[in-house]
Parts: C-alpha cells; structure tokens; sequence
C-alpha cells in the first residue's frame, strides 16, 4: 500500500487525477487489428473524460493480449490523442 504521500494529490478543482492501464486486450472471436482499435478508441475516450495519464503494458507471447509491442502501441495512441 502506497504511503498517503506517494498518492497523487487532488487537483485545485478538488478532483483526483485518475489513470487508465491498458492491456490491448484481444476479445475472443476477435483479431489484432480490431483490439488494436479498442485500445485507439478508449485513449480517446479517456482523454475526454479527463484522465490524467494512459498507460500501454507490453506482454510478450501472450495470445490474447496485443501488447507485445509498446513503442507501436504508444505510436498509434499518440497519434489519435492529445
């Protein structure tokens, strides 16, 4: 458990800053390219709403998760979102 000083203070407006952490989940029945555009859409949808931060886990050899490569992920992320 984080000590209460590691923990992200709130904003002036009272709000605290939140994050998302995403996977790339593949879902079953799906295809890479369609998680690939999950990930796309709900970077944007976090932006919208305010997150502060969106993060990109990589996993290797891992068949359901799209993730293996971060750099390319991050790519596509940064090129949709502010």
């Amino acid at each position: 458990m984080p000590a209460p000083s590691d923990l992200p203070a709130p904003t002036p407006d009272g709000h605290v800053p939140l994050s998302v952490l995403d996977l790339a989940p593949i879902a079953a029945g799906s295809t890479v390219a369609e998680a690939l555009r999950n990930t796309v859409d709900l970077a944007r949808h976090a932006e919208r709403q305010g997150y502060r931060r969106y993060w990109l886990a990589e996993h290797h050899l891992n068949p359901g998760v799209a993730g293996a490569s971060s750099p390319l992920l991050i790519q596509a992320v940064a090129q949709a979102t502010s």
